[in-house]
């Protein structure tokens, strides 16, 4: 066991929380990316996450009564991926280093664009919140990414956190890599493939500046209409003009928390661990789209594959899916054929295997079904068990008697897995018509050997093992 890379990978609902522990001579090197969840009863999962590295995996620090762990890092802003840095969950680690993307530093003049467009969303939304106006399903999704709570866990890692283990964070970008930290780890170097530097440059693009010199006005705006009890129309204008002045403004402000959700996915931090001639990927939310082109906002695969080819276009060991498997966070265009940019990119990490023979990769999706209706993506779980070794037929296995299988729990019902069995629509999205055809190992479909303990208030996971 000592001489294995080993990722565990927490069932933490819509989230993410990842352990990934490094062989390093005689001792260990310890690394945990992310800590968030969609789950309104989140919380306690992730705390019973950190205190599951407390007892089983960190070991002793310097100082008394705490655990070391030697990397933290936090590959974006949303809540499923930073709602549970909570110091109180932290207070008996010692934090060695933690990694920031750098769109979050905030003296980083590089990203002063994104950062105004994540203030306006913010503010947008919150204030929509505390509307109390009736919202959709989607919306309140939407606005529930910029809750307070966001904001204090943005806090602890930029200063809770590193004050309390006397370090300073790093906020990081691409073409860095662990010895340029100080990090030094037995035949292992880190590598960030994103973001990139100029974070405005190619994430935002020149096509927002004109969005960006309305903000001041719309944000000034905008409390019209989110708070329309408080505010009598103007004289010289009619209550329809005015309404439909609100809903333009309200349009406005959901268009830029669209568009700052999706910026805010693909400035994700994204490592290749590189331990010996194993190859780890860890892409945190980063998405693709149609290809990459100068002075537009694009996406973070695409940026990947242009600037950062060279350590892209290798087959990995070990990839941990983005985005819970949304259809955006992985590179396969099921309507494109092999020439498309973002076909190659997947060619290129999670090679189909040749006739007769087997995939030799692994990978994990950290998801919960019917969160979103659209995670995990179906048909890209299909495609991604072709190329993986450890993919599962989970319908026939829960059938046959799956010894972790508890038939009383909700997402786990046989008669609910039953009704999805049907054949499949195109593009149809979530699990229906799939869960008999191979896929990936899923964090909501596993319960780490010891059953589905997480339904109980317990802790539930999924460990990979990597040989050297």
């Amino acid at each position: 066991m000592g001489s294995k890379l080993l990722v565990r990978c927490f069932n933490v609902g819509c989230g993410d929380c990842t352990y990934v522990r490094i062989p390093n001579g005689e001792d260990h090197f310890h690394v945990l990316i992310d800590c968030g969840s969609k789950e309104s009863m989140g919380s306690g999962v992730l705390e019973g996450a950190i205190k599951n590295l407390e007892n089983e995996l960190l070991p002793d620090a310097e100082e008394a009564g705490k655990k070391r762990l030697d990397l933290l890092v936090v590959t974006h802003r949303h809540d499923d991926h930073i709602k549970g840095f909570d110091p109180k969950f932290f207070k008996k680690l010692a934090i060695k280093n933690i990694w920031i993307t750098a769109a979050m530093d905030e003296s980083h003049e590089q990203a002063k664009g994104v950062q105004e467009v994540h203030a306006f969303a913010s503010q947008a939304m919150r204030e929509l919140a505390e509307s109390g106006a009736w919202l959709s399903p989607e919306l309140h999704q939407l606005v529930a990414l910029y809750g307070i709570r966001n904001e204090g866990a943005t806090e602890a890692l930029t200063q809770t956190l590193p004050h309390g283990s006397g370090i300073e964070p790093t906020f990081v970008h691409a073409g860095q890599t662990s010895e340029d930290h100080g990090l030094r780890i037995a035949d292992t170097k880190i590598h960030v493939l994103a973001p990139e530097l100029d974070i405005d440059g190619y994430y935002l693009g020149k096509d927002a500046n004109d969005s960006l010199r309305g903000v001041t006005e719309t944000s000034a705006s905008f409390r019209a209409v989110s708070t329309p009890s408080q505010e009598a129309p103007p004289t010289n204008i009619g209550g329809g003009d005015f309404r439909r002045l609100q809903s333009r403004l309200l349009s406005n402000a959901l268009a830029f928390a669209v568009d700052d959700s999706d910026i805010q996915n693909n400035v994700s931090t994204v490592l290749l661990i590189e331990w010996g001639k194993r190859r780890l990927l860890f892409v945190g939310d980063a998405q693709w789209d149609k290809g990459y082109a100068e002075d537009r906002k694009n996406a973070s695969w695409n940026v990947m594959w242009q600037v950062r080819t060279d350590l892209l276009s290798k087959p990995v060991d070990f990839l941990k899916v983005g985005h819970h498997g949304s259809h955006n966070a992985t590179p396969w265009n099921r309507h494109a054929g092999p020439d498309h940019e973002v076909n190659q990119i997947l060619d290129a990490i999670l090679p189909l295997p040749e006739a007769g023979e087997e995939p030799s990769a692994r990978c994990v999706v950290s998801t919960k079904r019917n969160e979103y209706e659209t995670i995990p993506d179906a048909e890209l779980m299909v495609e991604l068990g072709r190329r993986v070794r450890n993919s599962h037929e989970y319908l026939k296995e829960f059938e046959e008697g799956n010894p972790d299988f508890d038939p009383n729990a909700e997402i786990y019902n046989y008669s609910y897995l039953r009704q999805y069995s049907g054949e499949p629509k195109p593009r149809e999205v979530g699990d229906k018509g799939w869960l008999d055809k191979p896929q990936p190992t899923r964090t909501d479909m596993e319960s780490s050997q010891k059953g589905s303990k997480n339904l109980r208030g317990e802790l539930e996971y999924v460990d990979v093992e990597i040989e050297p």
